[in-house]
């Protein structure tokens, strides 16, 4: 992994020096440029991109201009042909248009720094004021550990946290520090206040005659020639990704999404290593689903298991290494399988990006009640619908937060209007493309691709997505939506696709996802450290939450509706133990 970071004003070794340990987790090596008017460094390791024709890494014309590039392009090749087109191609003002990849790159030049991130969000970049300067940097504590940020709580994130387990969004939940929202270029120029632009937009606004290219508005009847289509794309989406220098492994689930990335991998890597994970014989699992796959596919597979015993000891750092606090608990197995499977493999596939660009499951309750909903439907039912499906903590937060943060928010704008311009907007007009647009901006972008960096990062690991490739969502747009959802069945296109090369347990079987069990946990193993963490002391000291209604849910003792308490409870014991390390400065 690498990391960019750096500020505008005039130079301070100081400051360049701060950061850079900040992130030295990231990459040992080190370059760095500093001018009058601003600074630019960045931290590199041998694994930035997996094909050496990749353009990654810093880049330089000889002068002031520089290309810092946190990850990699596939649509540039490495070496100076490839950095020549570069610096020829800044000077345009549509040139990110053309840039694909997974990254997040800076461009510095005389009149200042310009930040980009990839059209899926597979790279993180964060931004702030600090005193009179623009920082910014790949993760929040670049920025705020510097001398003269405040740490203050953002109310807004807050219930957003509770109510989806991440910040959606460009907020984060320290005020002040930005995130960049993905397919965006930041411009930060010298004397001015950024400026965020969209750049990729979900579907091409240049006239076509090709029907492919109008899914919205056309639908084919040749639903082989889309299928045939998908598996072309998606092939070269996995080979962009395919290391030429090691052999990748790949979580293996035993969901759909992830026995297609291994279905397409074993025809280009012999004796391809799998793994997937478990919590216990004890515990709901589909290591039956998982090896199935393994053994069409033929591959080295291994199973692993995880207790809260693994894991708790470094349940402190996995949230360090988080920053800005996920509360799905799926973060933790990310983290623990990456901290084993890493010592085999940097080059790590996944399976993310088949339910937000591909009719995930969830999306079918949203369709009965778009279509279906009672008579008695107000401006907002849709954004609400949306916000109670996550069933995470929507109709916790006035049981749950004091008196002072509810004050502090409007839980109505703060939530439904995050949702309302893609229900509002003209394009896309069918609307399950607009969920699927919610899906891939929000969700996407600001839990699933950060959660798998973040977590892969902390062992030194690269996760590879190839399903939530720039390419592979704009072909989500093209596709016809009934080849993602169709009378109940999802991802259709997938399943297709693989039909023939995967068990048919596994493409028939509807999506169950891995299950985390910590409603279990929180009765058991995990149950004292939970009331440690979460005492009445600490809770009453910090004046957010309802210490009352916390005793509640650790006693699995509420009255209103489901409790959810394992889930409930997760999100609760990160976002505690994030306060208490970056509000608080507690040690590791």
């Amino acid at each position: 992994m690498a990391a960019i970071f750096g500020f505008t004003g005039p130079p301070s070794p100081e400051m360049l020096a701060h950061m850079r340990r900040q992130l030295t987790h990231r990459g040992a090596g080190f370059q760095s440029v500093e001018r009058s008017h601003a600074s630019l460094g960045m931290l590199t390791s041998r694994h930035e991109a997996p094909r050496r024709e990749q353009l990654s890494g810093w880049c330089s014309d000889g002068g002031d201009r520089i290309v810092a590039i946190n990850g990699f392009l596939t649509s540039h090749a490495a070496g100076a042909e490839g950095e020549k087109q570069i610096f020829s191609s800044v000077a345009e003002p549509d040139f990110v248009t053309h840039w694909d990849g997974d990254f997040v790159a800076a461009v510095f030049d005389a009149t200042g720094i310009r930040l980009i991130r990839d059209a899926a969000g597979a790279r993180s970049v964060y931004w702030a004021k600090v005193g009179r300067r623009w920082v910014f940097a790949s993760e929040p504590k670049a920025i705020s550990t510097l001398p003269g940020f405040t740490r203050t709580l953002s109310p807004r994130a807050l219930v957003q946290y509770l109510t989806f387990s991440f910040v959606p969004g460009p907020g984060t939940m320290l005020a002040g520090i930005h995130a960049l929202p993905a397919g965006h270029v930041l411009d930060m120029r010298t004397g001015h206040s950024p400026v965020s632009t969209r750049y990729f937009e979900f579907e091409r606004n240049e006239p076509s005659n090709d029907l492919r290219f109008h899914a919205d508005r056309v639908e084919p009847v040749d639903s082989a020639r889309w299928v045939a289509d998908f598996q072309q794309r998606f092939r070269t989406s996995v080979l962009q990704r395919l290391s030429d220098q090691e052999a990748p492994v790949v979580f293996l689930s035993g969901g759909l999404d992830s026995s297609v990335v291994t279905a397409e991998l074993v025809k280009h890597v012999p004796k391809l290593k799998t793994f997937a994970l478990h919590f216990g014989s004890e515990y709901k699992n589909e290591l039956v689903y998982a090896a199935a796959v393994a053994q069409r596919c033929s591959t080295d597979h291994h199973e692993v298991l995880i207790r809260p015993s693994d894991f708790l000891p470094r349940l402190r750092q996995m949230v360090w290494h988080l920053d800005d606090p996920i509360g799905d608990p799926i973060t933790m197995p990310n983290f623990e399988l990456a901290s084993r499977v890493s010592q085999i493999s940097p080059w790590i596939f996944n399976g993310e990006g088949g339910d937000p660009c591909f009719g995930g499951p969830k999306n079918m309750p949203m369709m009965l009640s778009h279509w279906y909903g009672g008579i008695n439907r107000g401006p907002r039912f849709r954004e609400q619908e949306y916000l109670a499906s996550y069933r995470r903590g929507y109709e916790e937060l006035s049981h749950l937060l004091t008196d002072d943060v509810l004050s502090a928010v409007d839980v109505e704008e703060d939530l439904e209007g995050v949702l309302t311009p893609f229900f509002n907007c003209q394009s896309p007009r069918y609307f399950l493309n607009k969920l699927t647009a919610i899906n891939i901006r929000l969700k996407g972008a600001h839990l699933i691709l950060p959660k798998v960096e973040r977590m892969l990062a902390a062992s030194g690991a690269t996760p590879l997505s190839p399903l939530f490739s720039s390419d592979m969502i704009r072909y989500s747009f093209e596709l016809p939506p009934r080849l993602k959802l169709h009378g109940g069945n999802e991802k259709v296109v997938l399943k297709r696709a693989y039909r023939d090369q995967l068990p048919a347990e596994v493409i028939e079987r509807p999506k169950s996802g891995m299950r985390v069990p910590v409603h279990f946990w929180f009765q058991g193993e995990l149950k004292h450290y939970a009331r440690r963490i979460l005492n009445r002391r600490e809770i009453r000291r910090a004046g957010i939450f309802r210490y009352e209604r916390v005793k509640q849910l650790l006693n699995y003792d509420i009255e209103e509706g489901p409790g959810r308490y394992g889930l409930r409870l997760w999100m609760l014991l990160t976002f505690e133990i994030w306060r208490r390390i970056v509000i608080e400065n507690e040690p590791l």
